[in-house]
């Protein structure tokens, strides 16, 4: 989450979406992007969904609202490639998990996904243990009666950041793509249980974005 009071702008940062890079383009369009509500405990965090926002600041109910979606396959992937990279250099499986856990990415969430055999554990149980893991996109984009602006697509993502930053008032530029996962194409990944199990947990993105295999 980011918002800019002055341009009466806010940033929904759905995970793993390229919400960094979007972040990166929206400081720059805007200086006085904060990620903190005074006075709300315990903070919204980054990944704070449009209603919980809302709800802790509804002044920003008429701010212009933008996020990003992705195909819900190739974000499992994404996901998972870099929880596993963080395991084997930071986590459990790197020998040093106590150094781990001080590090930013070293969350609850992650430590507990490292623990899974694999990316087949990582879809079929922890879209049921991960609360994150689970949620479907869709639930990050709608509050009561109201839902983001604009939604871009981490498929078409420089085109559809560059309508933001022309959006905020700034000249489009060329982003780093930050927290790029070096895997291969998203559907080798998956069996047949795998792709039916996203296909199921994630049917509310399919339906409102039109996403398939």
């Amino acid at each position: 989450m980011l918002i800019s009071d002055a341009k009466r702008a806010l940033f929904v940062h759905v995970p793993k979406t390229g919400g960094v890079s979007a972040g990166v383009a929206f400081e720059r369009c805007c200086p006085d992007a904060r990620s903190k509500t005074p006075g709300v405990k315990p903070p919204l965090g980054r990944h704070a969904p449009y209603g919980r926002i809302l709800r802790a600041e509804p002044g920003v109910a008429d701010y212009w609202s933008f996020a990003f979606v992705r195909n819900p396959w190739a974000r499992m992937v994404s996901w998972w490639s870099m929880i596993h990279d963080w395991n084997h250099s930071h986590g459990p499986a790197s020998g040093k998990p106590q150094e781990g856990a001080t590090r930013m990415r070293g969350n609850d969430m992650w430590r507990a996904a490292a623990d899974y055999s694999g990316f087949d554990e990582f879809v079929l149980r922890g879209t049921d243990e991960l609360p994150r893991v689970g949620r479907p996109q869709v639930d990050y984009l709608h509050a009561p009666e109201r839902e983001v602006d604009f939604v871009g697509r981490t498929e078409t993502f420089a085109a559809d950041l560059a309508e933001v930053e022309r959006r905020l008032g700034g000249d489009p530029a060329r982003v780093p793509h930050r927290n790029k996962s070096p895997h291969g194409s998203y559907r080798d990944y998956y069996s047949d249980a795998t792709r039916d199990k996203v296909a199921e947990v994630y049917a509310a993105d399919l339906e409102a974005f039109g996403y398939t295999f």
